[in-house]
């Protein structure tokens, strides 16, 4: 009985060690599963539906970008003319590519096309963001640049930036290639932006609201983005001791890095440099010969937008003369802006010789 004894316990001794041993190995399992699951998430980032569609947007966006060249639908009415469609975007009027839909596509022949590159400049934001199918709400940021070049002086070069920051918005997502071009190479980020606020800026550079005898007043805006602006949602408002106008525009495209005369007069106005003319005078805004829209002796005009998601313009520049500004201009004379931002009173002067589209 006692050896009988003897036997049970020692199965039973070993018994439990094959349940302690399957416990032990059991839970080093479920470790071994945790931490890869962890690494997982943090590799693949969560099941967030609304990451992945951004996800998807930037991934979607750069593979149209660089898997053809592009094309362009104007639009008749309110249809689409796919009959003179073409695949030649780059070489349509800024003002014509956001009348229509254009897909931005940056390659010919297999190879990145630097004149489709320079021709983001009269492509906008939202024409651009359309185009590549982004869904309502999204924004994007482009950034074109070389990296490595047997040239030190381009290494960094950008060759195009503009669009919506990235710390505008909640939740965003990028996108990246690299471009061999000879010795040097190239990167294209795109990254897509769940909201956040468009990167419009305009600046008012110069004005002329006491032209000569006959002359129109004019005002010159500087587009300084590498994104061409769309003129819808700008305004002038002008304010002054005896009259007060405000001036809603609502059409027109602004190429980027450009410079526009707006002018009472577009057939008498020097025009200098100037990409752009568009006459205000048919408005009202504007003035020619006696006809002084903007006060001789003291005004601000102001510079405004309103995106449309808001109900109120925002001030985007201003530039004011008389009264207490020290600034009292003779016939012919303007007021320049000297660059500094944010500008103030103290970032104006009275040039020597007026530069209009200069």
């Amino acid at each position: 009985m006692r050896k009988q004894a003897t036997h049970s316990l020692q199965r039973n001794e070993g018994g439990l060690t094959a349940v302690i041993e399957f416990l032990s190995a059991f839970t080093l399992f479920l470790m071994i599963l945790t931490a890869f699951l962890s690494l997982a998430q943090l590799e693949m980032g969560s099941n967030d539906t609304s990451v992945d569609r951004i996800d998807r947007a930037a991934y979607n966006g750069l593979d149209r970008m660089t898997s053809n060249s592009g094309w362009f639908v104007p639009i008749l009415g309110l249809n689409l003319d796919y009959q003179n469609a073409t695949s030649d975007w780059h070489e349509i009027d800024a003002s014509d590519l956001d009348k229509g839909v254009v897909q931005v596509g940056l390659m010919q022949d297999g190879m990145l096309d630097f004149d489709r590159v320079s021709s983001l400049s009269k492509v906008t934001e939202d024409g651009m963001a359309k185009g590549l199918g982004l869904d309502e709400g999204l924004s994007l940021y482009v950034q074109i640049k070389v990296t490595e070049s047997d040239n030190s002086s381009r290494i960094n070069l950008i060759l195009f930036e503009g669009g919506t920051p990235r710390n505008t918005a909640q939740t965003s997502s990028s996108a990246s290639v690299t471009f061999q071009d000879g010795s040097e190479k190239i990167q294209l980020i795109l990254e897509v932006h769940d909201g956040g606020r468009k990167s419009n800026a305009l600046y008012i550079t110069e004005i002329s609201p006491r032209s000569v005898s006959g002359s129109p007043e004019w005002i010159e805006v500087s587009n300084p983005n590498d994104f061409a602006i769309s003129l819808e949602g700008w305004s002038f408002t002008h304010t002054s001791p005896s009259a007060d106008s405000n001036l809603l525009l609502k059409e027109g495209v602004l190429v980027g890095h450009s410079t526009t005369i707006f002018t009472g007069d577009e057939i008498s106005q020097q025009i200098g440099n100037a990409t752009h003319i568009i006459d205000l005078g048919q408005s009202g805004f504007l003035g020619v010969g006696m006809i002084n829209a903007l006060d001789d002796g003291a005004g601000i005009v102001k510079l405004s937008y309103t995106q449309l998601s808001e109900y109120r313009p925002v001030e985007m520049f201003r530039v004011e003369w008389g009264g207490d500004t020290g600034f009292f201009l003779t016939p012919g004379q303007t007021l320049e802006w000297n660059g500094d931002l944010p500008a103030s009173s103290n970032d104006w002067s009275i040039p020597d010789q007026s530069s209009p589209g200069n």
